[in-house]
């Protein structure tokens, strides 16, 4: 099977993108970091995305349809990864 393409919005003080990351790295899982502190175009997308400006959002794309998920839920991940 195909990793999905993983996305996280962060920033460097947050303790859930830390633990998200965490989750990522015990399994293996590549991904593509983004930090929204310093990057406002990202900033922007994060928000026209999500609708939110906390972070971790996370973004799974399977290249059929993307799952957004705001916070570390990791049941939702594992869902959205199929794990």
């Amino acid at each position: 099977m195909v990793q999905p393409k993983i996305k996280i919005y962060t920033t460097p003080a947050c303790i859930f993108c830390k633990k998200a990351k965490e989750f990522f790295k015990a399994n293996k899982l590549t991904y593509t970091e983004i930090d929204v502190s310093v990057d406002e175009k990202a900033a922007k997308e994060m928000v026209k995305k999500s609708g939110q400006m906390g972070v971790p959002v996370i973004s799974v794309n399977d290249g059929k349809k993307e799952s957004l998920i705001v916070g570390f839920d990791e049941y939702t991940l594992r869902k959205a990864l199929k794990l």
